[in-house]
């Protein structure tokens, strides 16, 4: 099993290469395999985009999408 900063790295990895998260400052916390996201992003393809790249990480089993979308 990985540990949990190992897959908070990796989630983060996951998030900074993908094109729809241009420099917005996402919080990823979790353990065991279950990922919270939380913060805020500029639509709601945005925070599905989050939720599918954070599916794809290894180790990652469970994802609770709470990221805010802020229209502003």
């Amino acid at each position: 099993m990985q540990d949990v900063t190992a897959i908070a790295s990796t989630v983060h990895q996951a998030l900074s290469a993908n094109p729809h998260f241009p420099s917005r400052h996402l919080q990823v916390e979790g353990s065991e395999g279950r990922v919270i996201l939380k913060g805020r992003v500029g639509s709601y393809f945005q925070k599905q985009m989050a939720q599918e790249a954070v599916r794809r990480v290894d180790g990652v089993h469970e994802v609770e999408n709470q990221l805010e979308v802020d229209w502003l």
